[in-house]
């Protein structure tokens, strides 16, 4: 083979999407190796090399082991931990609104007050109970109200531009309740193919895009599919083309479809798992409905007088003329952001309506929410951190990292991700700076157009970070973790200060290890003495007390001499499983938890005998290798299931239940 491919010229072939068709006519047309992609390629690995494998070391040395850095987290962990900072700071407003409720025959609505005597409301006008109070009071004398205007206008919307990367993690994230990482996932599984009937196919193309472009024969296509499966109105007199308002979408690409509109969702269903089904169809979904005609609404606004023609309020409602693309597809909403209005009854100036209910509404202004993976992403690509493929490895690495923790699918920084910050923003700003990382992602996409050289642009960013670097070492880890207080020591009259422990940060004597005073940071005081005694019961080991200690991973039973004699137990008894270890024989699988939270089974004679299993065991014999332990495995897709924990083995069977 060496042989044969002597002196032969290296080519590339492309395609964007495993069809047979596609990759024919790929192989048909090869092109020249690109070295500029190439080039922008090693800058891009290089610079993500320089940062992570200098930074990362000195998180080490000054915060804590097994932390990281990188060109692109560290900005994202940035603005994870500067929206909590906006949070804690946010004080509340007070204000008011005013709302009338009336009808029509038997259509209800409410209006709300927007001019007030002449003058237009703000937000504010209104900010206390007594205020609205009394506008009620001087509006109550009306017993009915008077339409003074209203206005009927034909708005349309128009669908959604079909997926790019970005789009399909938020989208999966808002809809499907699949995580960033889950949906890229999925995605690949359905890129490189799936057997639907003696042949493997791929069913979508290439899921890593930022761009909106569809070739002409998948529009053709489209287009075909809605014009015999829709009537006329549905259908647009021409294609409808999109155009990415990224500066640096690569527009070769095409945007994330199907590899042919007529493979419906139903018609691969069972072939499916169940995610990679919800994924197929939202994406065959938006496909489709982006070649389809704009939605329209009829909007009405009345403005109502009551008590006087200086005193208006406004109702607002919608209604749906013409679905359009809404009867294909709807995308999803964000937090903050309102759905659409109701519909109104039919009304003409001069109509006198009841005065159903007249009151005021209390509302507090609210903090900007903590981002989604939805959102996080989201934000991302608006500030041009990093490239669509980077996006669920980012939030990985943060969430495994231990930076930041999700709270309801939000995110929050830990204590470690706010110390790794507040080092990053203050020591190594202009590195975590948004814009600065924007124009580094731009310099690398010049690369990739072979408008920039490689090798300068790494020179030109080394110079200084390297420099950067060889100063902070000589930073204190003191300096990196703690922050003093304006306080004193009750023990021993020292500074405080806020330091990083193993279970994040507390209060503590800046004297330690001669002052060991701490307390938490809501000001209960923390002592290094335990204080409940294990009665009844002496340390097997040494015979002394034992007693009940708090540890990282929460409460444990250890010894009241340690750290002479380090015995410990966990507090919760392990339950015995009653079956006994298929290795040594002498002990019983009992269940524990790993430091992770997660259930497994091993002997309890550990560590005399390391055996583990993950998935409950069950006393019976392999019928296919006769080892003499099977487990309990159950999942969604296949449901309960007995499987042999022998690797080489592979037996399963369905649970009878």
């Amino acid at each position: 083979s060496k042989k044969l491919l002597k002196n032969k010229r290296p080519q590339r072939v492309v395609f964007y999407e495993i069809t047979e068709s596609a990759v024919k006519s790929a192989i048909k047309e090869p092109r020249e190796i690109s070295m500029p992609l190439v080039n922008a390629q090693q800058a891009r690995r290089a610079l993500d090399y320089l940062v992570g494998f200098n930074l990362s070391p000195l998180l080490w040395r000054k915060i804590r082991p097994g932390l990281s850095a990188g060109r692109v987290q560290s900005p994202a962990l940035r603005l994870i931990v500067e929206r909590e900072q906006e949070i804690e700071m946010f004080r509340p407003q007070e204000y008011w609104t005013i709302h009338l409720d009336s009808h029509k025959d038997k259509q209800k609505f409410s209006a709300r007050l927007f001019q007030y005597r002449g003058e237009k409301l703000e937000q504010f006008t209104i900010e206390s109970e007594s205020s609205q109070k009394k506008i009620i009071q001087e509006l109550s004398i009306a017993k009915d109200a008077q339409v003074v205007k209203v206005d009927k206008k034909r708005k349309q919307r128009s669908p959604a531009p079909p997926f790019t990367t970005s789009t399909l993690q938020q989208e999966a994230v808002r809809k499907l309740n699949m995580t960033t990482g889950r949906t890229m996932r999925t995605a690949q599984q359905l890129y490189e193919g799936v057997d639907i009937g003696g042949t493997s196919v791929g069913l979508i193309t290439y899921m890593r895009t930022d761009s909106l472009t569809l070739s002409n024969e998948a529009i053709a296509e489209i287009r075909n599919y809605v014009s015999k499966n829709f009537e006329l109105d549905y259908l647009p007199k021409s294609a409808v083309l999109y155009k990415s308002k990224s500066k640096n979408a690569q527009e070769a690409h095409e945007a994330i479809r199907p590899t042919s509109i007529f493979r419906t969702p139903e018609s691969v269903r069972h072939r499916l798992s169940t995610e990679q089904a919800k994924l197929y169809e939202m994406i065959w979904k938006r496909a489709l409905a982006c070649q389809m005609n704009p939605a329209k609404f009829d909007v009405t606004s009345l403005d109502i007088s009551v008590a006087g023609p200086d005193n208006l309020f406004r109702a607002s409602g919608q209604t749906l003329v013409f679905p359009g693309f809404i009867a294909v597809y709807q995308e999803g909403l964000d937090e903050q952001e309102e759905p659409g209005e109701g519909r109104l009854p039919e009304l003409n100036v001069s109509d006198e309506i009841p005065l159903d209910k007249l009151y005021g509404e209390q509302h507090f202004t609210q903090p900007p929410p903590r981002y989604t993976e939805a959102s996080l992403v989201k934000t991302l690509e608006e500030h041009g951190i990093g490239r669509p493929s980077t996006y669920a490895n980012i939030i990985s690495t943060l969430l495994e990292r231990e930076y930041t923790v999700l709270d309801k699918k939000h995110f929050v920084p830990s204590d470690v991700g706010r110390v790794v910050n507040k080092f990053l923003t203050e020591h190594f700003t202009r590195y975590v700076d948004y814009d600065f990382t924007a124009k580094l992602e731009d310099e690398l996409d010049l690369v990739s157009t072979g408008k920039r050289e490689w090798v300068p642009l790494l020179e030109d960013f080394w110079k200084g970070f390297n420099r950067l670097i060889e100063d902070k070492k000589n930073l204190s880890r003191k300096e990196v973790t703690q922050e003093q207080l304006d306080e004193v020591c009750p023990k021993c009259g020292k500074q405080l200060a806020i330091r990083l422990g193993k279970r994040g940060k507390f209060v503590g004597c800046s004297g330690f290890p001669a002052c060991d005073y701490t307390r938490n940071l809501n000001g209960v005081q923390e002592t290094t003495e335990a204080t409940v005694t294990v009665e009844g019961r002496s340390c097997p080991k040494c015979g002394s007390g034992l007693v009940i200690k708090n540890g990282p991973y929460g409460k444990f039973i250890g010894c009241s001499s340690y750290p002479k004699c380090k015995f410990i137990e966990s507090l919760n008894k392990p339950r015995d499983s009653g079956v006994v270890c298929p290795q040594c024989k002498a002990g019983n699988l009992i269940e524990r938890r790993s430091r992770y939270g997660k259930v497994f089974y091993s002997c309890s004679t550990y560590p005399k005998c390391n055996y583990a299993v993950w998935n409950p065991p069950v006393a019976q014999s392999c019928p296919k290798c006769k080892w003499p332990v099977l487990t309990l495995k159950t999942t969604k897709r296949r449901g309960a299931e007995l499987v042999c924990p022998v690797k080489e083995c592979g037996y399963s069977a369905e649970a009878q239940s």
